[in-house]
């Protein structure tokens, strides 16, 4: 079955700042959905209304066509990972993987350098094996949805090949959308690619529209 996940008319306001306007984004199962922008455009904004986290002015979010009444998120339907560490860090990586109901022995084979951590606790390992242990642990949960801030930004380059590849293997069960600025590991792998500009975003249909939409200079 093909899931969707859609968000439009969406209004953030800041005080007398516009934000977000006339916006629309589409998910579905099967496919990544890249995000980007630049600082302050909006991207973890629209994120933040889509999980629930932030109430806009106006907005409307459906899950196959039904629209979500209240701004509770079930995680069987929609899971994110946002730019900050969000699983407590007095956990060990074996309760981690058995709230997520995940296989550690799948996450040791991908990340090598982690099977000496399973009953590590958090707070024992450095910011960015964190962040690799919470990547995985939304990506390869069982839930329709998952939106990843900022996946690539935190992390040692040699592991973002394996993390795409990751994204490329779980977006067979699942619709992903993701924002980095490291934006050219984004636009290798996703399917389709959004760009907000001035509030709004844009469905590219080719890279040179990174440039049109004023998200770079040159592609050069």
């Amino acid at each position: 079955m093909i899931n969707t996940l859609e968000i439009d008319s969406v209004i953030l306001e800041f005080g007398s700042k516009r934000v977000l306007q006339n916006v629309y984004l589409k998910c579905e199962t099967g496919k990544i959905t890249g995000l980007l922008g630049r600082n302050g455009s909006g991207k973890s904004c629209l994120m933040n209304i889509m999980y629930g986290e932030l109430i806009p002015n106006d907005k409307s979010i459906r899950f196959n066509g039904k629209s979500f009444i209240d701004n509770k998120r079930n995680p069987q339907d929609l899971r994110y990972l946002p730019q900050f560490s969000f699983i407590p860090k007095s956990l060990s990586i074996q309760n981690i993987f058995a709230d997520f109901g995940l296989d550690f022995s799948d996450f040791e084979t991908l990340f090598p350098d982690f099977k000496s951590f399973f009953n590590v606790k958090l707070r024992n390992v450095s910011g960015g094996e964190r962040r690799i242990i919470e990547i995985y642990t939304i990506l390869a949960s069982n839930t329709k949805f998952c939106m990843l801030d900022e996946p690539f930004s935190q992390v040692m380059p040699i592991y973002i090949d394996t993390i795409k590849n990751l994204i490329v293997r779980e977006k067979q069960n699942k619709g992903i959308i993701i924002t980095d600025h490291l934006y050219k590991h984004i636009v290798d792998i996703c399917d389709d690619l959004y760009v907000i500009n001035n509030g709004k975003t844009y469905l590219t249909k080719e890279i040179s529209d990174l440039e049109k939409y004023e998200y770079v200079r040159s592609l050069e």
